[in-house]
């Protein structure tokens, strides 16, 4: 029985005896009042929308009240922000940052030559004009992983990643050998490659690597972290929207996590303010479109 039929059915029971011979607090029922008095003055159509705002943020738990509208609108519904704020806030389902412990991942204490900033002010215009790379932690059960990924700048899409419990250049090299294979299947002019000035991006190996397909070397000033932001971005994307949903208990857990959170949800299917609401793969079958066109 609940407090409210145990109230219904004695006139003089109140809340707070209610409450005690139920082993609930009073502030339950009060709750249990406003949820009920929401839901009798909420519309039908609202409630609709409400189920596909649920269904949403069920795949895409990071995303905030801006990218559900645009998302809803892609499904046909005529909405604007403010309603779906007002729907999202009103329900508890306004995704809410959570922060761990960053452990180091650039080491840059070494006699590694480095190179000046090519990006700074620079017109991002076409695909592979920039790539962007950096490396995260990724918390296991016990202990950490290193994530190392490249990004297009120009389409935000991830094209190479690498997962490894170390921080060896091998954890870069293999983000870089996925980058290259995937998309310079015929020589690119111009190509700029940007990181910080971690070790593994100094190294000889990696380096030469760049080097031996043409591809131009920028690093960010000494100890300044806007100089990758687009790399920051999508880490704290990641963090949000997967890492931090997770408790992945071995490395082999987190790998298959992270690729389909990569390669199925950020590529294919997360939408980007900066990409008009639509997905890295969407915006670049839409470039490809034009360029034939």
């Amino acid at each position: 029985m609940s407090i409210q039929q145990m109230i219904s059915s004695s006139g003089s029971l109140s809340i707070g005896r209610a409450s005690q011979l139920l082993s609930l607090q009073r502030v339950d029922y009060y709750r249990w009042i406003d949820r009920v008095d929401y839901l009798s003055k909420i519309t039908h159509e609202d409630k609709l929308i409400l189920e596909e705002i649920r269904e949403i943020i069920k795949e895409f738990t990071g995303y905030g009240y801006r990218r559900v509208t645009m998302d809803l609108r892609r499904r046909g519904n005529e909405v604007n922000h403010k309603r779906i704020l007002r729907l999202m806030k009103d329900n508890g389902l306004l995704c809410k940052n959570k922060r761990k412990f960053i452990p180091r991942t650039t080491d840059s204490n070494y006699d590694n030559p480095v190179y000046p900033n090519l990006i700074t002010g620079l017109d991002v215009t076409h695909l592979d004009q920039v790539w962007v790379s950096d490396i995260t932690y990724i918390q296991l059960d016990k202990g950490f992983a290193y994530l190392a990924c490249i990004l297009d700048i120009f389409t935000r899409k991830c094209i190479g990643w690498n997962l490894s419990n170390n921080l060896r250049t091998d954890l870069a090299m293999g983000a870089l050998n996925m980058a290259i294979d995937t998309r310079l299947g015929s020589k690119v002019n111009g190509l700029i490659h940007h990181s910080d000035r971690g070790v593994q991006y100094t190294s000889h190996e990696y380096s030469n690597k760049l080097k031996e397909h043409g591809i131009q070397i920028s690093m960010s000033r000494k100890g300044n972290p806007y100089d990758n932001a687009f790399a920051e971005s999508f880490f704290k994307t990641l963090k949000v929207e997967e890492v931090y949903l997770n408790e992945y208990s071995d490395i082999d857990d987190a790998w298959d996590n992270i690729q389909r959170f990569i390669e199925d949800v950020y590529n294919e299917k997360r939408l980007h303010s900066a990409l008009g609401y639509r997905s890295p793969v969407d915006f670049e079958k839409e470039v490809a479109l034009n360029t034939i066109a």
